[in-house]
């Protein structure tokens, strides 16, 4: 081999290794996509659905939710994913594990569990689905937790932490994300 092509072959190796490290420690999921929105803050606004490249290790059809960013991504083939904005738990109410969708349903009735009831006792014991249940259009249940990701009548709170540990998102994506996920859909929530 020539000494230029040597010297070509290092550098590429070198980054190739760089680059593998720098994965390997990535400190949140904004850094597995390779354009991340710049402001990652909350919003009132609605935020819109789009598609964005990915690079990270979660497999095509896992939901990967950042309770940081307020995103929530389902994987896609073809190193992509849909990013859909979110309501996250409020302080207190955060969590992050793995875990699967275990049901779903569409405009799902809604009873608040004992520990919201003790909370807040001027909530209705039980509420049919439809337009003012605050589980919104649909609903995927969360096996191993009481929470769900689900839709809501109020959307002004998507990019809000103010939930009880449920992931909302506006109607018209749950409807969207609802209509690609199984029953068995690994869900990972990060920080």
């Amino acid at each position: 081999m020539r000494l230029p092509t040597i010297a070509f072959m290092s550098v590429l190796a070198g980054a190739l290794i760089c680059t593998a490290t720098a994965f390997a420690h990535a400190e949140n999921v904004a850094d597995f996509f390779r354009n991340p929105a710049p402001d990652a803050r909350p919003q009132v606004a609605a935020i819109p659905r789009e598609t964005v490249d990915y690079n990270g290790p979660y497999a095509p059809g896992t939901i990967l939710i950042s309770t940081s960013e307020r995103r929530l991504y389902y994987i896609l083939p073809g190193r992509q994913a849909l990013k859909y904005g979110v309501g996250v738990g409020r302080p207190g109410f955060e969590w992050a594990g793995v875990r699967s969708i275990i049901g779903k349903r569409e405009w799902p009735d809604w009873t608040p569990p004992p520990q919201m009831l003790r909370r807040r006792p001027d909530l209705p014991r039980h509420m049919a689905g439809g337009i003012d249940n605050p589980l919104g259009a649909r609903a995927m249940y969360i096996g191993g937790t009481l929470f769900r990701i689900h839709g809501s009548n109020e959307p002004d709170t998507i990019g809000q932490a103010v939930s009880s540990g449920c992931i909302r998102m506006t109607n018209d994506d749950v409807i969207d994300l609802f209509n690609r996920v199984k029953v068995g859909t690994r869900v990972v929530v990060l920080r």
